[in-house]
């Protein structure tokens, strides 16, 4: 059976008419050329190479293709006539870094793409250079990582038996494959979809090895030893494409069941790998050659790996932005995302089994209104819920547990696990999270790990299970990030403990962080995690991660949780906006619009003009408050006081209009932000100083610019 994976090396023709990409590998009897047509951005596949095209380079791969403007040209001798075109772009990946392999497949990191255009632009457009901004810098800070050979969107668990008479894009995981979108015309023309050009026709196999499933996320592949016994031990963190997006502007669930910052973190250790070319070799523990554990001879490659999960609070809620440091909290009534947390919940149990949600937010302050709302929603979705708080001397409510008290139905898998993670750890007392892991131990246990094994004879590296986990642990803080972080860590490593006394690496009662070289590289490649996941969601690195990568809370972790910290805030309220386009462009959740009579430029300012005057009147004071306070100045002067006022008069109106200045996304702005900014242009209007000027001189401007909101807005679903 002839195992269908993507081309491993593309040569790229073009002409002023098409582009064409053939692969120096595809076997010659079947070999079939890519050809784009330009500027239409059509699809088709022609048997053998195309003439009349210049070779202009060597590709890893094709990204995607993306649409971003519709817009027209006027025609040279009718003046109301029009031109229809559409911009295209194809990304293709010039540059990728090996990163190791993973059970003798070759993994490579996305280090360099190209965005080539199907229409000579003529001239220039703001938006559609605003567009192409975006798409870079989107892709070139995003780290994402594909193999030809191996499915990375899919667990060890869930790929042991793949169906091998499926393209590997097929046989993804959609949460993870996180080009899919911009991949939608290929897949289209595999499956003979509808074309651009109207036609349909039949399944194009032939487009299948064109196809690249890339994952975004962490991934670390090292060969180390732990007690003298070669092992790889392997990171994956895979962010889901649905509801992907920056800190506060991507919060909660929405209507399909998606929440934000969800992570699949899936740690895995290889025993017996190829890789080490036969060193070492080891011999299964006790309990696996009498079959305790599932059996064999103890010499096969074995596969363990442990999977959890993260992501936000299954309820509608928000955080606004207003410029000050702590967001206005917002949360709709808990009975109206009951639908949402249902399919989110279908599909976590499905995958996974029984849930452990673990949740970390805190007790008191703004973070109780959402511990509250997903305690809520846990009892409507339970049948007969059961409740049982621990106490202690720090805290009223140490650990609160909510859960069926009998399963009757599929929520009833759902376990609750409230743990006072602020309060319990406070005072660097980060050792007490463990009261954490004897809660959750018993279920650890039950719930097991994923155990496979070559299997003899298999050309195609497929495993036989011999163990499987039925239980995932879903960890949440407010942004799922930081304490998140840490506790994820503790349970990652009590269950590589497990897993290695389990086959006999390890003996009862020894740890793995006994031998202190792995400690160390453990611990790195999880803060490596924590800042990857960070960085993604937040702009910056994880808080806390020295705590992470020593053990111990340092002053010198302290003074870079401070930094990042104030990073976060100038990021989340001036920059996570056109980030924000750029995850809804790549992703799909805009779409540019159609119509060639929505020609506004989306991305201009329009707020009145004297609103947006006031920052630079604000730093024009400053400079000549401090250029009075260093140089001499006659007593009697009346410059001096009326500087400071106007210092101090335009610091208070950004700071109490706050939203006006918030960088908010352009394509899809959250509907709260549009209520917010209108809410707050009103109280401008009301203003005894400047009202009368806004509402005079820009009369209705606070409305225009928000009016790109209804523009080519789709959300995938």
């Amino acid at each position: 059976m002839r195992h269908i994976v993507p081309f491993r090396d593309i040569n790229v023709h073009a002409s002023s008419s098409h582009y064409a990409f053939t692969s120096p590998s595809a076997q010659a009897a079947s070999a079939q050329t890519l050809v784009v047509d330009r500027p239409s951005g059509d699809l088709r596949l022609n048997d053998g190479p195309l003439l009349g095209a210049k070779r202009v380079s060597s590709i890893a791969g094709i990204l995607g293709m993306v649409k971003l403007r519709l817009g027209d040209y006027p025609h040279s001798r009718v003046a109301v006539s029009v031109l229809i075109w559409v911009d295209k772009y194809l990304i293709v990946i010039t540059k990728a870094q090996p990163m190791g392999r993973l059970k003798g497949h070759m993994v490579y990191k996305v280090i360099a793409t190209e965005i080539l255009p199907l229409r000579e632009r003529a001239l220039h457009d703001s938006d559609e250079d605003t567009y192409l901004a975006l798409l870079k810098i989107f892709i070139k800070t995003g780290p994402m990582y594909f193999s030809y050979s191996f499915d990375l969107t899919n667990s060890f668990q869930r790929q042991a038996q793949p169906d091998l008479r499926l393209p590997l894009w097929k046989r993804a995981d959609d949460r993870f494959f996180w080009n899919k979108f911009i991949q939608t015309d290929l897949i289209d023309l595999a499956n003979g979809a509808t074309s651009a050009s109207g036609l349909r026709g039949g399944a194009q196999h032939g487009a299948d090895p064109f196809i690249l499933p890339v994952m975004f996320g962490m991934l670390r592949i090292t060969q180390t030893r732990i007690k003298s016994t070669p092992l790889t031990f392997t990171l994956i963190t895979r962010r889901s494409r649905h509801r992907a997006g920056t800190r506060y502007l991507s919060r909660g669930i929405d209507e399909q069941g998606h929440v934000a910052n969800f992570n699949e973190t899936e740690q895995i250790v290889i025993l017996n790998d190829d890789e080490f070319g036969g060193l070492g070799g080891f011999a299964g523990g006790e309990d696996m050659r009498n079959g305790k554990i599932g059996g064999g001879d103890g010499n096969e490659t074995q596969v363990m790996s442990y999977v959890q999960t993260r992501g936000s609070v299954p309820v509608y809620w928000a955080e606004v932005n207003t410029l000050h440091y702590t967001p206005d909290l917002q949360i709709r009534g808990v009975e109206t995302a009951v639908d949402a947390a249902r399919q989110h919940f279908d599909e976590q149990i499905n995958l996974y089994g029984e849930n452990f949600l673990v949740n970390l937010v805190n007790q008191k302050g703004r973070e109780d209104r959402v511990k509250k709302a997903y305690e809520q929603m846990v009892r409507i979705l339970v049948s007969s819920p059961d409740e049982a708080t621990q106490t202690d001397f720090v805290t009223d409510e140490k650990i609160h547990v909510v859960e069926a008290s009998q399963k009757h139905q599929r929520y009833d898998k759902l376990h609750y696990v409230y743990f006072d993670f602020h309060n319990e750890t406070k005072g660097l007392q980060w050792h007490r999270a463990q009261l954490l892991l004897e809660q959750l131990k018993q279920g650890l246990v039950k719930g097991q790990y994923f155990r496979g094994v070559n299997m003899p004879g298999d050309a195609n590296g497929r495993l036989e299970v011999r163990n499987q986990q039925t239980a995932v642990v879903r960890t949440n803080c407010m942004d799922c990030l930081d304490r998140t972080n840490v506790v994820q860590t503790m349970l990652a490593r009590w269950t590589l403990t497990r897993q290695l006394t389990d086959a006999g690496v390890l003996k009862s009662g020894e740890s793995a962080d006994d031998d202190k070289m792995f400690e160390q590289l453990f611990r790195n490649i999880w803060a490596d995690n924590a800042d990857v996941v960070s960085r993604s969601y937040s702009g910056t690195g994880a808080l806390k991660t020295d705590f992470t990568r020593t053990g111990e809370r340092t002053r010198a972790g302290m003074a870079q949780d401070l930094n990042n910290s104030i990073t976060r805030y100038v990021k989340n309220n001036f920059g996570d906006g056109p980030r924000q386009d750029a995850f809804d462009l790549f992703l799909g959740a805009y779409l540019p619009s159609d119509s060639i009579s929505e020609r506004s430029l989306i991305f201009k300012d329009r707020r009145p003009v004297l609103i947006q005057a006031i920052p630079y009147l604000f730093a024009f004071s400053f400079f000549l408050v401090m250029l009075t306070s260093l140089t001499r100045t006659a007593p009697e002067t009346t410059i001096w006081p009326l500087r400071v006022f106007a210092f101090f008069w335009c610091a208070h109106f950004i700071w109490t209009h706050g939203m006006l200045y918030v960088n908010w996304p352009k394509l899809n702005t959250p509907r709260w932000a549009q209520e917010g900014y209108q809410e707050t242009m009103g109280k401008v209007l009301k203003d005894k100083v400047i009202g009368n000027l806004v509402s005079g001189r820009e009369r209705g401007s606070s409305n225009v610019r928000l009016g790109h909101l209804e523009e080519g807005k789709k959300r995938i679903q």
